[in-house]
Parts: C-alpha cells; structure tokens; sequence
C-alpha cells in the first residue's frame, strides 16, 4: 500500500489498526422482527422515484420483503377500516397517521471509525440506524477486510444491530510491497474478489497500474470508488478513471483537474508540502477557481463524456463544510450530547490527526472555501439536471462531522446545491442503490422489495432538520419553544428498531465516557 498517499493512510491505518472489536449481538433491545406480517398504517408515502407525496398508505411487509402499497383514504377524511389490509394473528401493526414514509437511506461513503477516534462498531451502527441510513457502503475497509466482511455477515443475518454493509477493499490492501506491474494489479484485483470484496476504494497509482486495476475490476462485474489525492491526480484525473471503468468518484478531487484549460498542475505555493493538511486543504479551497468556468466549452465537454459513460458523482459535501465556518460545525447542536470526547479531541487541530488541520484556519480560507462550494455545487446540480447521477455520501467521523448527523448534513448541502426537496430523496435512496447494482432489492417503496423505510413524525421536504436526531426548534400557538422528535423508526430488513432508543443508548455512551 506504500503507492498510495502515505500520511493519509499511516493516519487512517494508526486510527483503525487498534480498534478490531466486534459489534455486540443485537438483543431483544435494539430491533424486533421480522415478522410474519407488519402493516405500517396511515403514511404518507415519499418515494425514491421523484414522484410526489401520497397517502395514506397502508404498506405491508411479510419477513422482510415488502408485499404491497395500498391507498387506503383521502387526506382529512377518516378512513374506511373495511378497505384496509387485514392484520393476521400475530402480526404487528405500527400507527403511521400523520406521519411520512421514505425508504431506507444510503450512506455511500461510511468508514467504521477507529481507535484513534475513539469510537466502538455500536456506537457507529447505532449513529446510522438512529439516522434512517441502513445501507452503508465501508469504502477501503480500514478495519481490516476480513472484519469488514464478518460485520457484512453479521448485519445481513441481523445478528447486530447494524446497516447493511457493503465492503470495498483499499487498493493493495495486504500487500507488502507496492505494485509495479499491471499483472500483478491484476492478481491482487482476482484475489480480491475471491475473498468476498464487494469492491475497490482508489486513492491514485500509476496510470497504467489504474487502467489495469479498473479493467480486471468492471469485468469481474465489481463495483469501485476513487479518490484522486493530489499525488497522482496530474497523471489521471476523473475523465481518466471513468473511461476506465470507476463506477463512482468521491469528494471533488481529480474533477477540477479534469476541468483545467490553461494549466495541467494545481497552482501550488512554492512552500507547499502535501503532507502539511494545513497546506493540503488550505489551497484546495482554491482549486476550483483554476478550473473552466460554469458552461464554458470545455465544463461542458467533461460534463457530457461523464453523463455519457453513465457516470456516478457522490459528492461527500458534508464532510468539507467546516471549511466554510469552522466555528459553526465545531459547535454544532449534537456535540454536546452525541459526541464522544475522544472523537471532539481527534477533531481539534493537531499536526498528526487526519483533518484537523486548524492550524491557522480563518476568514480567508473560509471565503476561498464558500466560493469553491459556489463552483463545485453548480457542477453538480447541472449534472443531476441533465440526468447525471448524484447520490449522498457522508464521510463521517473527520472534520467535526459526526455519524449519522452528517450524512442529514449532506442532504441539507444537496438542497443548498440546488436539488429540490424530492431530489435529495431520490440523491439519498434509489440513486445509491443504482450505483451500487441494488435497485432491484433497495432505493423505493414498492412490492418486492426488502423491507428498509423510516418513519418520521414531520414533513421532510418542507424542512430536512426534522430528520436530525436533535430535532429542530419549533415554537407552539402557547409561544412554547418545543423540539421535533427526529427521525421515529427505521426499518432495515424487516426488523424495527426504535431510533429514539438507539439513540438514547448513544447518549448513554457519551455520558458514560465523560464521566470516565
């Protein structure tokens, strides 16, 4: 692995290598079922498929596949109980009235945690499930492969209370030596598949070992993610690695350079040192400034050749967002209550924890970084308006983005990027499962599907907030202020698990830790 960026994986393999404890068995506690039959009655229905809020809807889940939809009434007009799917004996019936209904949500780019944070397999899983996320795709799977794919087991057998897991494994994770043949990328990339890899995650290598590397993977039929750090991003970029077959490309790097018109290197001070994140992150709130400009010749060149190799954009907005205002996310509302104290010190800034680099963080970066989120989002909402897929990814667990929290930031930044309501739905649901070959088991509410929803008690597309775990501030006709309640179930394979509960059983954690 020494091809690949060097700090950012002694800091990731310093912060997983320690950790290795298994997620506890789930327990009558956190999550009942699947039953014989479940009817979630009274919904309003808010699909993955852009279509607009209906209800309400009776749906009904049999194990854990759902078995039908059905419309059962009008709004503001009591329902017919002889219209109704019947509940059998033994069966389970949850009281939706009023409430919404979304499919489960994907995290695309969730990492597990690790000692050097601080946090524990369960206080993760519950983070995700406690935010309606309940299928994460691990990409790198830092924590060792084989303990990825135990978990992977784990979870699809519903022993832990756990998303479901799909595990890419980091490029040459395993080997001693770094590649240099493309033959030998290509064993490593047959070998991989053969231990049960759902995947690839990419940082950068030389461009024939990528070509190589993408090739053997997509004809495999496996699926892989990339990040183009700045140490290889000059000889390939994102056009490169989606003509070589890369399913989807995270963050925003390797897209600026793909953009470039009048230079072929980022701009770099004569003093930079990429292993500095100060210098790393500080200049590549730059970066998107030396790129083409919104719907010039060139942007929309890019832009079509990736639209048509049906290429998959995931974004990971949240976790740069303290770039723009570090003060807001470090003081965010959930630290206080969901935060261990280990992760609030790996996030201060430090000289050897990755992304903490505020070193001399101010109001010019800031600005450089509110323009560069200016760029990179016009990029993306045009992508998904000509039809491109975006889809929602959170990256927690760095740069004060919490898990869970993090990934319902992501949303609020597709919002903010331009996505209507019903498109940040679709961004977080079916479009993931596309990307990640699952449509046909995940992404909507419709017969045939595994059973995976979140019930929440408020509108989320008149206000996202609501899905936060904290809630968000209301204020009654008493002139009381108030708090929503958060996201109220989340359903992952048929098995209902109280996400109030889950998360309660986080805070737990938390005081249990401080009081340490």
């Amino acid at each position: 692995m020494r091809h690949l960026p060097l700090l950012f994986l002694l800091l990731l393999c310093t912060s997983v290598r320690a950790q290795m404890s298994d997620a506890k068995p789930r327990g009558d506690d956190y999550g009942s079922g699947p039953f014989e039959q479940l009817i979630i009655r009274g919904a309003i229905l808010i699909n993955g498929n852009l279509a607009p809020p209906t209800g309400p809807v009776d749906i009904v889940v049999e194990g854990n596949r759902i078995v039908s939809v059905q419309t059962v009434g009008f709004p503001g007009v009591p329902i017919d109980s002889a219209g109704r799917p019947p509940l059998r004996p033994g069966g389970r019936e949850i009281d939706a009235s009023g409430m919404y209904v979304l499919p489960g949500f994907v995290d695309m780019h969730g990492h597990t945690g690790g000692n050097a944070q601080g946090t524990t397999p369960d206080y993760v899983y519950k983070l995700w499930l406690g935010h309606g996320i309940t299928t994460v795709r691990e990409p790198g799977s830092f924590n060792g492969l084989e303990w990825t794919l135990d978990h992977r087991r784990r979870s699809a057998t519903n022993e832990i209370a756990a998303p479901r897991i799909l595990a890419y494994t980091g490029f040459g994770m395993g080997r001693k030596e770094p590649f240099t043949t493309a033959e030998e990328v290509r064993l490593w990339v047959r070998a991989n598949q053969e231990k049960g890899s759902d995947g690839i995650k990419f940082f950068g290598a030389r461009p024939d070992l990528m070509q190589a590397a993408l090739e053997e993977n997509k004809k495999l039929g496996l699926r892989s993610a990339m990040h183009h750090a700045q140490m290889d991003v000059g000889r390939w970029n994102v056009l490169h690695s989606a003509r070589a077959g890369l399913t989807t490309m995270e963050h925003w790097y390797g897209l600026p350079e793909a953009l470039f018109e009048d230079r072929r290197v980022q701009d770099y001070p004569v003093d930079y040192n990429y292993q500095n994140e100060e210098h790393r992150f500080g200049e590549a709130g730059n970066l998107w400034q030396q790129a083409a400009a919104p719907y010039s010749e060139h942007w929309n060149a890019v832009m079509n050749e990736l639209l048509e190799l049906d290429f998959t954009l995931n974004p990971t907005f949240n976790i740069y967002d303290a770039n723009r205002d570090v003060m807001r996310a470090r003081n965010a509302d959930w630290h206080a209550e969901y935060t261990l104290p280990s992760l609030m010190k790996f996030y201060a800034p430090s000289r050897v924890s990755h992304g903490s680099y505020w070193h001399h963080w101010g109001t010019e970066q800031e600005v450089n970084w509110k323009e560069n989120y200016r760029l990179w989002m016009t990029f993306v909402n045009e992508y998904k308006n000509r039809g491109g897929r975006v889809t929602a990814g959170s990256d927690s667990g760095y740069i004060y983005q919490l898990y869970g929290f993090g990934y319902i930031r992501e949303l609020e930044l597709l919002r903010e990027a331009g996505f209507h309501p019903l498109e940040v739905v679709q961004a977080a649901t079916l479009n993931g499962a596309e990307a990640l070959g699952m449509e046909d088991r995940i992404g909507t509410v419709e017969a045939g599907k595994l059973a995976d929803l979140v019930i929440v008690g408020d509108n989320p597309l008149a206000d996202l907030k609501v899905l936060y775990g904290t809630g968000t501030t209301r204020l009654t006709e008493d002139n009381e202020v108030t708090t929503t309640e958060g996201i109220r179930y989340t359903i992952k394979d048929g098995i209902v698990y109280d996400a109030v509960k889950l998360r309660e059983a986080v805070k737990a954690m938390v005081r249990e830790a401080k009081a340490e």
